[in-house]
């Protein structure tokens, strides 16, 4: 029986199937629920819009994507067949293969993919208002985020768990191949010197979150030996055990903070970054199950257990949508926290949540390699993405229920609002906002901070709006500080787990393209090569993060304004490979499923490169803002941010070297798409298909059971 006649358990399934009037009932109501969700958020012109509203019309849109889209997908798309034997099993070395049990391997899919971008893209994103957010969140996942990470995991499952970059190459040929290497390997290194950049940011002097941060290392490899090697299988009782210490991690390092331990926790920035790159390496290096696993999969309690319980507080309190809609900034493109119109640029601010280029890079990193069946694939490729973004849709729901004064205090430019309260009340005035010098006083007071005034970059909006909702539900305002520092915290702890995971990612990726150099390095339980390749990856994104930390306008921070577009087009890159590949397997038919989404990340993509690199408004172009500061430079003048001339020849070095970047990845992605669209027009017009860098079939030796009786993470037949 061929594969593409198996039903996702790799059984052959009856002819017809009988849906049971319960599960008509079921779906019937979720959808209708799921509608008038919509209908209100769609027809409300004028009045107060409840937060609930958006919390039901994303899990029923959700819920039914999941049981029918990607449903769909797999079985029609993708034909997984669990009688066939994944690199997991084939390969399985201890260190990087190893046969996971799904909900470990779950939880470390969604650690690894869920990092600064489902959590700070909506909240800035928030100033063209709740709806275009929303309806690019719930509708971009399940079309094309989703879709994205779930094939990408599957063709690099069939590939013995390939990179990104070397399924282009192996799959489209050297030149779009090539370019598509040095393309996602140099966009992967911006990638991560951001996030680690965010997690320095929100640790740095707080005791409880460095404190409550690393006590969760110890506490996964003790669940890595306790699963592995003391009581193997034992994924409940590991879990329970895990959380548990995890809860006094958290609430120590709140006691941790009031003590005269405090000090030890209470770290500079630069020293955080030394501890990142010596994690990184060491995560990098030890096998997957002893600590990157565990740790994620302990992670992601404290992500979905936060998230989980900002819905209820959602649902209990029921706060009302302070923001518009639809912003007048959405038309204008002049907004104070980014400028540019809605059209590309929402689609590039929200990255994360929607679509993004870095989940393609986990789901052909770690993943594919710990993966016990090919079935799995649709839980842990589609519905992690959905997960995450539900982690977004909170985001967006914590800042848009701020009172909009609030916001924009925050998150509009120093050099706009000025140093004072009063100076930031009339600057906010001018925007066509209130709020008192008074009230911004007692806000920083409320949550035991000197200041909130231009405090952007999203993270500490969105600790201000959580605190609100969760003081509102437990404990009240005297709480307010509490749950202000501990959603700081859990940023961090959030974000980390995709630093960790994409370092391990990047190795793989070096590997594999110095393995076509030289052989050995690309082996990946060749020891030599494993540190090799991670000492060089650290060492890449922590130059960056070390200079970005001690030099407010140098390091990451010179190239973070390329992350957003440079996320996308690494989706732009993913989605090309995965269409590609579809067609030259004889799926023509199908491949609409990735060329759709493929076509719009191109549209929005290009659009925004373009005007970054022609817009004559030094607001949005790079050479624009380049000629603005430069004209300074000879008046004499000292322009925000900028303190010196000294900082104004900086800016004029950053913004050429920000444009010639997003010149250079645009070019390099475009090459991959030409020399694909070669390809694809020889597989049309080619009788049969094409031949693809698939592995052999081999028979699984692993039990073939019911999904509640999987064997455990490292168990064997």
């Amino acid at each position: 029986m061929p594969s593409s006649a198996l039903p996702e358990n790799g059984r052959q399934a009856p002819e017809k199937s009988r849906i049971a009037p319960r599960s008509i009932l079921l779906w019937a109501t979720v959808s209708l629920v799921g509608a008038v969700a919509w209908g209100v958020l769609a027809l409300a012109r004028g009045e107060e819009i409840s937060a609930v509203w958006l919390v039901v019309a994303a899990l029923g849109s959700y819920a039914i994507a999941y049981r029918f889209y990607s449903r769909w997908v797999a079985r029609r798309v993708l034909r997984p067949d669990d009688r066939r034997a994944t690199p997991a099993e084939r390969l399985e070395d201890g260190v990087d293969f190893q046969p996971t049990d799904r909900r470990v391997l779950l939880g470390h899919h969604f650690a690894a993919i869920a990092g600064a971008g489902p959590l700070v893209g909506p909240v800035l994103a928030a100033q063209m208002g709740y709806l275009p957010g929303t309806l690019w969140i719930v509708a971009g996942v399940i079309f094309a985020g989703a879709v994205q990470d779930m094939v990408v995991l599957f063709l690099s499952m069939r590939r013995d768990g390939k990179s990104l970059g070397q399924m282009a190459r192996e799959e489209i040929g050297r030149v779009g191949g090539a370019a598509a290497l040095v393309a996602v390997f140099a966009i992967m290194i911006i990638l991560l010197g951001v996030l680690a950049l965010v997690v320095v940011n929100a640790l740095a002097h707080s005791p409880w979150g460095t404190f409550s941060v690393a006590m969760t290392i110890p506490i996964a490899l003790f669940m890595g030996f306790w699963l592995h090697r003391i009581r193997p299988g034992r994924v409940v009782e590991t879990s329970l055990i895990g959380v548990a210490l995890l809860l006094l991690a958290i609430v120590g390092g709140g006691w941790i903070q009031e003590s005269s331990l405090a000090g030890a926790f209470t770290l500079s920035p630069t020293t955080l970054v030394l501890c990142l790159v010596g994690y990184g390496f060491v995560a990098s290096v030890l096998p997957v199950w002893m600590l990157l696993a565990p740790r994620d999969y302990l992670s992601t309690f404290m992500k979905i257990g936060t998230i989980a319980l900002l819905a209820v507080g959602v649902v209990v309190a029921a706060p009302v949508m302070r923001a518009e809609a639809v912003s007048d900034f959405a038309s204008t493109g002049a907004g104070p926290v980014f400028a540019g119109s809605l059209f590309p640029f929402l689609f590039i601010t929200i990255a994360c949540g929607a679509l993004s280029g870095f989940h393609a890079l986990v789901a052909s990193g770690t993943t594919p390699k710990l993966i016990r069946k090919e079935s799995q694939v649709r839980l842990i490729g589609y519905g992690a993405m959905l997960m995450e973004s539900f982690v977004a849709i909170m985001a967006l729901i914590a800042a848009a229920t701020l009172e909009p004064g609030l916001y924009y205090a925050m998150n509009a430019p120093a050099g706009l609002l000025g140093t004072t309260a009063e100076s930031a009340s009339q600057a906010v005035a001018g925007l066509g906002f209130t709020i008192t010098p008074d009230q911004l006083t007692q806000a920083a007071r409320a949550v035991e901070e000197q200041t909130l005034i231009a405090r952007s970059g999203g993270a500490p909006t969105l600790a201000v709006g959580m605190s609100e909702i969760f003081s509102g539900v437990f404990g009240g305002a005297a709480m307010k500080a509490f749950w202000y520092h501990f959603a700081i915290m859990f940023e961090a702890l959030f974000i980390l787990t995709t630093v960790d995971a994409g370092t391990r990612v990047g190795r793989f990726m070096l590997q594999d393209m110095l393995g076509n150099v030289w052989k050995p390095i690309g082996r990946v339980n060749w020891k030599p090569g494993i540190w090799l390749c991670s000492g060089l990856v650290v060492a890449a994104w922590g130059y960056f993060l070390y200079t970005g930390a001690t030099d407010p306008l140098g390091g990451i921070n010179q190239l973070f304004p390329l992350f957003g577009i440079a996320n996308q087009l690494l989706a732009a890159v993913a989605l090309t490979v995965c269409t590609t590949v579809l067609i030259k397997s004889g799926r023509l038919r199908w491949a609409w499923v990735t060329g759709v989404p493929l076509a719009w990340v191109v549209a929005i993509t290009f659009t925004a490169g373009w005007q970054k690199i022609f817009s004559d408004d030094p607001k949005i172009g790079f050479f624009a803002q380049r000629t603005k500061y430069a004209d300074g430079i000879a008046s004499g003048q000292v322009l925000p941010p900028a303190k010196t001339l000294d900082d104004m020849h900086t800016v004029v070095t950053n913004s050429t070297v920000d444009g010639v970047l997003i010149a250079l990845f645009l070019l390099l992605v475009a090459i991959v798409i030409v020399n694909a669209t070669v390809v694809c027009v020889r597989a049309i017009r080619t009788p049969g298909t094409l031949p693809t860098t698939e592995a052999p079939y081999i028979e699984s030796r692993l039990d073939v059971s019911e999904r509640t009786g999987e064997p455990l993470v490292g168990a064997r037949s």
